[in-house]
C-alpha cells in the first residue's frame, strides 16, 4: 500500500531571531521561527491582484544574505530584511481591508513583532 502524504498549501512567515550573514537557509524550519500560516488560495488571489504588482517591488533576499531578491520566492525561502517591514506591512494591511482575513491579520501583528524587535523575516513558499 503507497502512502500519500499532503502537505498544506500554505505561504509561511516567521521572525528570525539573529540573522546569520552566509548561512544558506534552506532546511524547513517553521516552528524555529514560529512561523504562521497563510492559505495558499488566499495568497494566489492576492498575488492576482494589485497586492501581486507591489510584491514584485519588496526588496528581499533568496535563501542568503549575499542574493538579492525582489519579491517572495513562490516555491523557495525569502528572507526579508527589516528595511522591508514597513513596506511589508502596508502591502498586507492594505490588501486586508478587502479580505478582513483572520491569517492576514496574524501576517500584520508578524510583521509588526519583526518591526517592533528589529529583525529579519524568513517566508517559506508552498
Amino acid at each position: 500500500m503507497e502512502v500519500v502524504i499532503l502537505l498544506p498549501y500554505i505561504h509561511e512567515f516567521g521572525v528570525i531571531a539573529c540573522i546569520e550573514k552566509d548561512k544558506e537557509y534552506a532546511a524547513y524550519e517553521p516552528e524555529k521561527y514560529n512561523c504562521i500560516g497563510v492559505d495558499g488560495d488566499l495568497f494566489d488571489e492576492l498575488l492576482s491582484k494589485n497586492f501581486g504588482k507591489k510584491i514584485h517591488q519588496l526588496e528581499t533576499f533568496a535563501h542568503n544574505t549575499n542574493r538579492p531578491f525582489k519579491s517572495l520566492a513562490y516555491w523557495g525561502i525569502t528572507l526579508i530584511p527589516p528595511s522591508s517591514h514597513k513596506q511589508f506591512l502596508n502591502m498586507v494591511s492594505e490588501a486586508n481591508v478587502e479580505y478582513q482575513s483572520a491569517e492576514l491579520e496574524e501576517l500584520i501583528k508578524k510583521i509588526a513583532e519583526a518591526i517592533k524587535q528589529d529583525k529579519w523575516m524568513i517566508h517559506y513558499g508552498v
